[in-house]
């Protein structure tokens, strides 16, 4: 090159210079000359653009502007003696910008010079000038290649890093000797020692003698076999079991990879899920038992009333006798309809309730569940309004208060429940608004709750009784029925004091009747009309038929739907039809359907031992078993009224 040629190409490269990238193709490494010498700089660029993007400059400082300003080449090309910085300077600072392979380049036999920039910049190979075209092309592609191993490494290094550093999992990594390669902080926490005290030391030593062997033979055969996954048991500092799934995985060379989940959580809920599906079985089955109850006591409760009205006033024992036998159904009749609100799903059902009526009335029921260690007293205020609840979720709610209060007292104890009004202001309890509330309270004698444990016990499925002894479902159910039913709920509890569970219920208007009691007269029908009595059991029907006979109808019986629409079709004098939803081939409210097709002005009422009909009998007035006569009588009068 002449000298003019040589000025001008000195020229041109002054600044930085880049060669075109392909229009298409994986992307390409980047490589920066920094040389003097133009003519150098073009030759280099002639020699090394069809592998690599070039980007080259004449200045050293400019080159350390352009990787400070980001620029990232997988190899430096650097000559050594250059006007203001060495080549061996130069490199030296760029190692604070960039980590790409530093090759030099000089054509002067200075040794020292070569060995300072080796040991300064961290020069991964040397050429001289001239250069051989293969060797230097050569030489670089080692060195772009270089740089792509060490940074995939590092890549891999720190995706292990912050696995190690993140992963909840225990993880660790053993050599054939047992000892610790690498292990996460989790791990170390399970053996209790900081993480680098593990490193070299063999898992064995941080464990019991029995412990140890099981580990031993645990990963002697994950060494023979590959890998293997168990389960394994193991007891917190609270004294609380947790299951941990371990495996173990041979990487070969005698290296074993350990990792072992907590997977508590997950038994704990496949438990509460089986657990579940038995209280939905459970309840469905309490809703059969209950339905064959009612009928059964229909039967003997009318036939009760009907025997009676029929024993003179002179046989007072007999009549005595029979009021015992109505007293026993009607107990009966009380537990079918505690069996009915157990299986029920639907939505609550709010109503005035004198919540000490209520707990007065579950004192066989409380007697019989929580035996005889456990002493139930009763605070009951003298005159408590009435709250707007459903009973029957009520009376199941404060069961489970009364059996969790009783688990918490396994030497025995006392239970107090206690009523009382209460006028609050705002935000005197949370989630409440300021007014008027009926105030339920039970309390114990018992253990009590640590702040953590009570801190969680609204949580659905949070348990702290043993597997199989309780389903972590009582109080996230009883706070569910009191935040429906528009009250609110706290608990009092510390160790060794007991607990104190009280519920807010809003406050109702008037007092209810009360259900049951003494047989009431019922009055003769003033209109006396033909009533078709349709029921599959035989008894149920003859009571039924009986009771309307009494109030001065004639009846017709028919023994199941297809009979029944056979009398209408054929008997026009017919005006009411009492009928029982749960029937073979065709139910109550098929029936209804039907027979308001041929009779649309025909009065029905459905009669009952479920609690869900009235979403299934649209319309229809339901009459619920077991029944008495003047409930009967109400109800027919208002059909014909």
């Amino acid at each position: 090159m002449n000298g003019n040629a040589a000025r001008g190409a000195g020229k041109r490269l002054a600044e930085p210079h880049r060669t075109p990238a392909p229009a298409a193709g994986p992307e390409r490494a980047t490589i920066l000359l920094v040389d003097d010498e133009a003519e150098i700089l073009t030759a280099l660029t002639d020699l090394l653009e069809d592998g690599f993007d070039v980007v080259s400059t004449t200045r050293p400082e400019e080159a350390l502007r352009m990787l400070a300003g980001g620029l990232s080449p997988a190899v430096i090309l650097s000559d050594q003696r250059m006007p203001g910085l060495t080549g061996d300077a130069f490199l030296e600072r760029a190692r604070a910008y960039s980590d790409a392979e530093a090759l030099l380049l000089t054509g002067y036999a200075e040794l020292d010079a070569v060995v300072g920039a080796v040991n300064r910049g961290r020069i991964a190979g040397y050429a001289s000038k001239p250069w051989e075209p293969a060797a230097l092309l050569a030489m670089v592609t080692a060195a772009r290649d270089r740089h792509g191993l060490r940074r995939a490494l590092e890549t891999e290094r720190a995706l292990l890093r912050g696995l190690l550093d993140n992963l909840p999992d225990e993880l660790s990594f053993k050599d054939a000797e047992g000892r610790f390669l690498r292990l996460n902080a989790a791990k170390a926490a399970t053996l209790g020692a900081p993480l680098q005290a593990c490193l070299g030391r063999r898992e064995a030593e941080f464990l019991d003698a029995a412990a140890a062997a099981r580990l031993a033979r645990a990963e002697r055969a994950a060494l023979v076999e590959g890998a293997v996954s168990e389960l394994e048991e193991r007891h917190g500092p609270e004294g609380m079991p947790h299951w941990m799934q371990v495996s173990r995985v041979s990487l070969g060379g005698g290296v074993l990879v350990t990792i072992a989940r907590d997977v508590t959580e997950a038994r704990q809920m496949e438990s509460r899920l089986r657990q579940a599906d038995k209280m939905q079985a459970l309840g469905t089955m309490a809703g059969g038992v209950a339905h064959d109850f009612n009928n059964l006591l229909t039967a003997i409760l009318g036939s009760l009333q009907l025997a009676e009205r029929r024993v003179g006033e002179e046989e007072a024992g007999l009549r005595r006798l029979l009021r015992n036998a109505t007293m026993a159904a009607e107990r009966g009749s009380a537990l079918t309809r505690r069996l009915l609100a157990f299986s029920r799903q639907n939505e609550l059902a709010l109503r005035a309730v004198s919540v000490n009526r209520l707990i007065l009335g579950m004192g066989d029921l409380l007697a019989r569940t929580l035996g005889g260690t456990v002493v139930v007293r009763r605070e009951l205020a003298a005159h408590p309004g009435t709250a707007m609840v459903d009973p029957g979720q009520l009376e199941l709610a404060l069961l489970n208060l009364c059996i969790n209060a009783r688990d918490a007292m396994p030497g025995g104890g006392t239970i107090t429940l206690s009523t009382a009004n209460a006028a609050l202001g705002p935000e005197e309890v949370p989630e409440l608004a300021a007014g008027s509330y009926v105030r339920v309270s039970v309390a114990d004698t018992g253990t009590g709750m640590p702040p953590e444990v009570l801190a969680r016990v609204f949580e659905p499925f949070f348990t702290t009784k043993e597997v199989g002894k309780g389903t972590g479902l009582g109080l996230s159910m009883v706070y569910g029925l009191v935040r429906q039913s528009g009250g609110g709920m706290t608990i009092d509890s510390a160790p060794g004091e007991g607990t104190r569970v009280t519920l807010y219920l809003p406050a109702g208007e008037a007092e209810v009747a009360r259900e049951g009691g003494e047989a009431q007269d019922a009055p003769m029908a003033q209109d006396p009309v033909r009533v078709l009595v349709v029921d599959d059991d035989a008894t149920v029907r003859e009571v039924t038929a009986g009771f309307l006979s009494e109030l001065g109808h004639e009846t017709v019986e028919a023994e199941d739907g297809q009979s029944a629409l056979h009398v209408l079709e054929n008997d026009p004098s017919v005006r009411l039809m009492v009928a029982d939803f749960a029937m073979p081939r065709m139910t109550g409210a098929e029936l209804s359907e039907r027979a308001r097709a041929m009779r649309p002005d025909l009065p029905i009422l459905l009669v009952t031992g479920y609690a869900e009909l009235a979403a299934l009998a649209a319309n229809i007035p339901v009459l619920h078993k077991p029944y008495r006569q003047a409930e009967l009588a109400e109800q027919v009068a208002a059909l014909l009224g």
